[in-house]
């Protein structure tokens, strides 16, 4: 992990200072892999507890941190998202042409008060030791909790600042640098196509390179794919005497085989289509050959890194909404549907994916929220037995007694008797 205040130019390290002290909320920079540079030498308490959340996530929150890159890139320069720790963030990329710096971030922050079955959920045994992990419980309620208003107003700030930062030209510097790789790869697959025909082979259109191609970006292996991808473009340059409306409709051809690939390897469908109808809707912008062989380029990297290492981050993020969104409402009656419609995926596939995060269904993380909190409300002897069943959000008394015996394998009546010393089992 990068700490050094020297990777960053005066004036960056000055913005971010400046958003710290302003704020009250940390700031930072990560590079092209994921790694976190410190604007100050010294992190206060919510920084320390991030980078211990580092130290146990095991490279994991690098990703994340790319992933939130990524996301704000697909978003107009700023997103909004839940690391694994449940902890919220605020990025924006940023382009320098002199510091190996990939985004600016805004967190950790907290947008709700943390109560104790969240932070449950949020570090269960597995992730690190358990004096590691209570330490960090103990650390939560310095974090700053931020309402949902004024994290906008900081996203906002962020995407300000990145976009200041960015003013030296790397989004040209970039642009140069690819055309430059790429009229070099496909340039030598033009010349090697042209001593085929001048020694009487007539150059066929190469089917292999696609199965080839798809198994690549499948594979989420970018370089290969980029490779293949150039072998493939020379071929439609050479062959289609490089009329620019032809090649363009080859071209779609091609974005809709690499979004196949993707999808193939694992990609999200949603996500995909919704990145290719993108693409597609740009094409009509591109005014020259070199244009369009950066864009292709552009394509396959994103598709390449949605198969893997960024899927599994992306359940995370909609695993947190998704909890979020039922510890508010689930005083209320809550579906699956009402859940998927927040998160923006479609039901079945948010309960495939809720069920292999959380190692439970959706109707049994419900429930035993609800008996949870129950649980609570029955050991006030203030609340009356007969009202703690609809402050939970259970429509029926007896449905909750039947779910309240199942799960704790007594009644509510019994247990506000024993005061929950007279448990004799639990299930989910």
């Amino acid at each position: 992990m990068a700490t050094a205040p020297e990777l960053l130019t005066p004036d960056m390290a000055r913005a971010a200072k400046a958003f710290r002290l302003g704020t009250g909320v940390p700031c930072f920079y990560i590079d092209a892999r994921g790694r976190r540079i410190l604007p100050c030498s010294e992190a206060n308490s919510s920084e320390a507890f991030c980078l211990n959340c580092v130290s146990l996530r095991n490279g994991e929150c690098e990703r994340v941190s790319l992933y939130g890159r990524y996301q704000a890139e697909r978003f107009g320069g700023r997103y909004i998202y839940f690391c694994p720790s449940g902890l919220t963030y605020c990025v924006s990329p940023v382009f320098s042409d002199t510091c190996d710096v990939s985004a600016l971030f805004a967190g950790p922050l907290l947008m709700v008060d943390p109560d104790e079955f969240l932070l449950e959920d949020l570090f269960h045994p597995g992730i690190g030791e358990e004096s590691s992990i209570d330490g960090m419980k103990k650390r939560i309620p310095d974090l700053p909790v931020i309402p949902t208003d004024r994290v906008s107003a900081l996203s906002d700030l962020i995407y300000l600042m990145a976009d200041s930062i960015s003013k030296n030209g790397l989004r040209q510097y970039d642009h140069q640098r690819d055309l430059l790789e790429s009229n070099a790869a496909i340039s030598s697959s033009i010349h090697a196509l042209k001593e085929l025909e001048r020694n009487g082979n007539v150059p066929q259109y190469p089917l292999d390179k696609e199965r080839e191609l798809l198994t690549k970006i499948s594979m989420g292996d970018k370089s290969g794919a980029q490779r293949i991808l150039n072998d493939i473009l020379g071929y439609v340059y050479f062959s289609t005497g490089s009329d620019f409306d032809i090649i363009k409709a080859r071209s779609q051809e091609l974005v809709v085989m690499l979004s196949r690939g993707a999808m193939e390897g694992g990609a999200d469908i949603q996500e995909i289509f919704g990145l290719n109808h993108h693409y597609l809707s740009d094409i009509r912008n591109l005014k020259s050959v070199d244009e369009l062989s950066v864009w292709l380029s552009n394509i396959l990297a994103r598709f390449t890194d949605c198969v893997f290492n960024l899927s599994e981050i992306r359940h995370k993020d909609v695993i947190f909404q998704a909890i979020t969104y039922i510890r508010r409402h689930y005083t209320q009656h809550i579906s699956l549907d009402d859940v998927a419609k927040h998160v923006h995926l479609n039901a079945s596939y948010l309960s495939r994916v809720f069920k292999e995060e959380m190692q439970t269904n959706f109707v049994s993380y419900v429930n035993n929220l609800r008996v949870e909190i129950g649980k609570k409300l029955l050991l006030d002897s203030s609340v009356p037995l007969l009202e703690v069943a609809g402050m939970v959000g259970f429509d029926e008394q007896s449905y909750f007694t039947k779910v309240f015996k199942k799960i704790t394998g007594i009644t509510p009546g019994k247990f506000r008797e024993s005061r929950g010393l007279s448990i004799p089992h639990q299930t989910s």
